[in-house]
């Protein structure tokens, strides 16, 4: 597959490239947005380090720098006890077809990462120790990192249980985009977070600066753990064109893999296609968006406030189950997962209309249901019965390999309009 590159002509930037075959001659040229002073943002994305894992190792500090997995199954009271280290499993013992939650520095050290099956992990780092997650015990350690964050700086916007970005714009002098002085009160508060988070849990966290969420989402992957990276608008030829396309927070692997066909590996060599063939290539909006991410623009704001649609939660087993013969083990479950979220709705102040099923069978055929009852409820048995009446409208031939409950309609209290 051809190459893609420039046809000659100036862009925006005064830079003058040509048309290349080969693209590994493209170099790139700064195109950089000054922003005016009054209207500069400076935001921080602050990311837990290694978060299940770090959690897990405040319960066990005798792991502490030894290569761990966290995965495969929830926590359960079996595991309440302290054991010493010989009855820790490892993942050689492993067998199921479970997934890496999150894994010490020391274990991904091996090529383990989130998402990886643990059979395949095992492979790569057989004597690697095995916990189960703990998902109540990481929210409670999430609730209290954004506590000691929203003390410094209060305009968060919650992007999942282990990172925010946070909005410094109003809390640091306003700045030039290069003005050096303005960076480095941005990064003595960072610090100041950085501390307010580990003298209130125990645990680090990355952050990066930046001008835009884009930015500031790369800049703290840069030096983990514990980093703290500022990254300016005169830093992106220096610091994020030598990176890789999926460094970059929304090119995925499908996204990489085409654009690494046409010759484009780094964020500098994306930067330098114009617009249009990107547009050709990979349509109107992502195209049009991929430049202008490679070129560091981006002018999201800090969200500070959202509604949810809805709340769920869902399990996959570790192996699958039949309808029939598991009958206990899957109402077991069920009964579970409805409690849970009826906890969850509880704990944000939530409650809904719209109680939905949802499960996958064996063959990866995945169906939903949905049931919309007379008045809201956060009540964990109403929840269960509507999720049941859902349930007698799927057939049940074949093997569960997950099942999940969902609340929608949501509604703030008795008497509110649903969420839609």
């Amino acid at each position: 597959m051809e190459p893609i590159g420039y046809r000659a002509g100036r862009d925006a930037s005064g830079c003058a490239p040509e048309w290349h075959t080969d693209h590994a001659r493209v170099r790139p040229c700064a195109i950089i947005v000054l922003v005016p002073p009054e209207t500069a943002r400076t935001i921080a994305h602050v990311d837990m380090d290694a978060f299940y894992a770090s959690v897990e190792l405040l319960r066990y500090p005798q792991l502490l720098g030894r290569p761990l997995v966290i995965g495969g199954r929830r926590r359960g009271a079996q595991d309440d006890a302290s054991p010493g280290d010989a009855t820790f499993p490892t993942l050689r013992q492993y067998t199921g077809r479970g997934v890496i939650t999150t894994a010490t520095y020391e274990a991904r050290a091996f090529g383990v990462h989130s998402g990886m099956a643990l059979m395949k992990a095992a492979k790569l780092a057989p004597d690697a120790l095995l916990l189960p997650a703990d998902f109540d015990e990481y929210s409670r350690y999430s609730r209290l990192f954004k506590e000691a964050v929203r003390a410094i700086a209060p305009r968060i916007e919650d992007r999942g249980i282990d990172e925010i970005y946070v909005d410094l714009t109003g809390l640091v002098p306003p700045r030039t985009a290069d003005d050096a002085s303005a960076w480095a009160g941005a990064r003595q508060l960072a610090a100041a977070i950085q501390r307010a988070v580990r003298e209130t849990t125990g645990l680090s966290c990355s952050i990066g600066i930046a001008p835009n969420k884009l930015l500031a989402k790369i800049a703290s992957e840069l030096d983990k753990p514990g980093g703290l990276t500022v990254i300016s608008e005169t830093d992106i030829p220096a610091r994020i064109w030598p990176l890789p396309v999926r460094k970059v927070n929304g090119i995925g692997p499908k996204a990489g893999a085409r654009l690494e066909a046409f010759g484009i590996r780094s964020v500098g060599e994306l930067a330098q296609v114009q617009p249009m063939v990107l547009i050709e290539h990979f349509g109107e909006k992502h195209g049009a968006w991929m430049h202008e991410a490679a070129n560091g623009r981006d002018e999201r704001p800090v969200v500070t406030h959202s509604e949810p649609k809805s709340i769920s939660r869902e399990t996959t087993f570790e192996e699958d189950l039949h309808p029939v013969r598991d009958r206990e083990r899957l109402s077991a479950v069920f009964t579970e997962l409805c409690v849970r979220l009826a906890a969850d709705l509880e704990r944000k102040g939530y409650a809904g209309r719209t109680i939905g099923l949802k499960l996958r069978y064996d063959n990866f055929k995945t169906l939903t249901r949905d049931r919309t009852i007379d008045a809201p409820t956060r009540d964990a048995g109403a929840i269960r019965r509507a999720a049941g009446e859902c349930l007698k409208r799927v057939p049940l031939d074949r093997r569960i390999r997950l099942l999940g409950v969902r609340v929608g309609a949501l509604v703030k209290s008795a008497g509110e309009t649903p969420v839609m």
